[in-house]
């Protein structure tokens, strides 16, 4: 392969680019900031985003520099199957949303994060449970970005990765700081277009350049047995079984998915995620493909780093204008994902630790709340920032992330459907499923003999778990149930025995089924109910003009019921449940 140097900007091109682009997305920005701010809307834009802006910021968020770099990784690694497992399954995780969305929306019309709704339904154990889990997702999300811009840039310029990473952190800071969430959805309107439209040019243009179909007949020899096999077991066990786990946990636990889902006008949730299911499927797996492609040439990424196959295949074979163009779509694919995490932290540091941890609901300052967004947001980018330095693997961050987020996705879904779900045994699976996850996952424990057969049905009892959740948004508990209980059965013969030598896969899978177990345990032998109407009642805005509104409008009813004890206890019956 030729000297990557031949391809790569002066230092004045590469300014000149991030300012094009950040100087614009400012500029947006600035359009719709407000002299006085609203605390309600920098966290959720008033409940009322329409289509067009609310699908394309939901596959914008979705789509992701780091999800590029993964599947791409995942083509060069697995061959042609890898990115169909990994773009098609994460596309399928948003159509799965929707359902679920329409039930939490229903239940919190007014609520700005999931665990502010925790908070309400169990009390501040599972909130600060659910808000913790997000404020490393979303740490982990912002420095796997940081990662991608860094090795961008100093791949396609004089700059280095570290100049690359403070670049990249100080352009989506200065667009997202002084309106937040709003600032977010509107510029990924933007960036999505940007993006499907780059995706659409130069992946074709990069095959073509590249001898393609000449090239996967020429280069079948690059592969083996199994990456040249569509059907391969082993790419379906070590990616595809793996992140099917992993993105249902992504969907149901991710702040920045969540708060999207409180902004967008609650009937057009369904049509917003399904158009974000096609948007992201297309790109995600056009992009994994040059993996593939990579894998046939016989390509060797800079520095064996597998994180810099989509910049290095860009700059082996793309000419100037086009490299400009690639260069601003990684760029915008990582922003939109960026400025997201930077709203989704700033949205729990004050809903859940300010608004209701520190000053309480009723007394919440919408201005401090404003400027504890803003100092979280610039926290959190210095954090990502020295994380970043690690440049740890983005396919490996994303995994591990989203098979944590597995213990919460039974707990989390069951509070919003069964009125016996008590703060107790929610707290109680999550921490037991986390204790299970992560000697399995990481090996501390030999999984020989005795412990490999429990792991394993564990393992097994998570496939139904996994399978039949995802039947319940569609079509009800009794179809979930047959599904789940058909998945254990025919899995069983096949995975006992030898499932816990995917350690990825186990560990996703035994977090799952640890947390329902536990879960439902504790549940089924509760007798009091919970009414679900005073989730609605304890949620809502924290501004002073709707504060005073609402209390207007609530004069003559009666007061509200407090929330939940803070050990997770429901009140005692006529305070808090039917």
């Amino acid at each position: 392969m030729g000297e990557l140097e031949t391809a790569q900007f002066s230092a004045l091109v590469v300014v000149g680019l991030l300012v094009f682009f950040y100087g614009g997305t400012f500029l947006i920005s600035t359009r719709i900031g407000k002299k006085e701010e609203n605390a309600d809307g920098y966290m959720t834009a008033g409940n009322n985003i329409g289509f067009g802006i609310s699908a394309a910021s939901m596959t914008a968020t979705w789509i992701w520099a780091s999800s590029m770099y993964a599947s791409a990784t995942s083509g060069y690694t697995y061959g042609i199957s890898g990115p169909i497992h990994y773009g098609l399954w994460g596309a399928l995780m948003i159509l799965f949303i929707y359902p679920f969305g329409k039930r939490i929306r229903a239940v919190a019309p007014k609520a700005h994060t999931l665990a502010e709704v925790m908070y309400a339904r169990h009390g501040r154990s599972s909130q600060l449970m659910l808000a913790g889990s997000n404020i490393v997702g979303s740490l982990i999300s912002l420095m796997s970005n940081f990662i991608a811009g860094g090795v961008l840039i100093s791949m396609l310029s004089p700059f280095t990765f570290t100049q690359g990473v403070f670049a990249v952190a100080a352009g989506v800071l200065l667009y997202t700081l002084w309106s937040g969430f709003r600032a977010s959805v509107l510029t990924d309107f933007v960036q999505v277009v940007a993006m499907l439209g780059a995706v659409a040019v130069i992946v074709p243009f990069i095959f073509l350049a590249a001898d393609f179909p000449a090239a996967f007949e020429t280069g079948a020899g690059n592969l083996t047995a199994e990456q040249g096999n569509f059907f391969s077991s082993t790419a379906f066990m070590e990616q595809g079984a793996p992140y099917i786990a992993a993105v249902l946990a992504y969907a149901i636990g991710n702040q920045t998915i969540a708060q999207r889902l409180f902004a967008v006008k609650a009937s057009l949730i369904k049509p917003t995620f399904l158009t974000a299911t096609v948007g992201y499927g297309a790109m995600v797996i056009g992009v994994g493909m040059l993996g593939v492609l990579a894998l046939y040439l016989g390509y060797e990424p800079v520095g064996g780093d597998v994180n810099n196959i989509i910049p290095g295949m860009a700059a082996e074979y793309l000419p100037p204008v086009l490299l400009a163009l690639f260069f601003v779509m990684i760029v915008g694919a990582l922003s939109s994902t960026a400025d997201s995490d930077l709203a989704a932290l700033s949205s729990i540091m004050m809903a859940d630790v300010y608004g209701q941890n520190v000053a309480g609901k009723e007394k919440a300052n919408p201005r401090t709340m404003l400027l504890v967004g803003r100092i979280t947001m610039v926290v959190a980018t210095a954090a990502a920032v020295a994380f970043a330095s690690l440049q740890l693997n983005i396919l490996d961050l994303l995994v591990f992330v989203g098979a944590l987020w597995g213990a919460l996705v039974f707990p989390v879904l069951a509070s919003f459907y069964w009125d016996k779900v008590t703060g107790k045994a929610f707290t109680t699976s999550v921490v037991a499923a986390l204790a299970v996850f992560l000697p399995v996952r990481f090996g501390w424990i030999p999984v020989d003999g005795l412990f490999g057969i429990v792991v394993d049905v564990l393992s097994v009892v998570g496939i139904g778990v996994v399978l039949g959740l995802m039947v319940f948004g569609f079509f009800g508990a009794k179809a979930a149930k047959i599904v789940g209980v058909a998945a254990v059965v025919v899995s069983a013969p096949f995975a006992v025995g030898s499932l816990h030598e995917y350690a990825t896969l186990c560990g996703s899978l035994v977090a799952y089924s640890v947390s329902t177990v536990v879960c439902w345990a504790m549940s089924a032998r509760h007798r009091e109910g919970f009414d679900f109407a005073l989730i609605a009642q304890r949620t809502g805005d924290f501004d002073d003009g709707d504060s005073a509104a609402a209390a207007d409008a609530d004069a003559a009813a009666p007061a509200a019921p407090a929330a939940p004890a803070a050990d997770g206890d429901p009140e005692p019956a006529g305070t808090g449940t039917k």
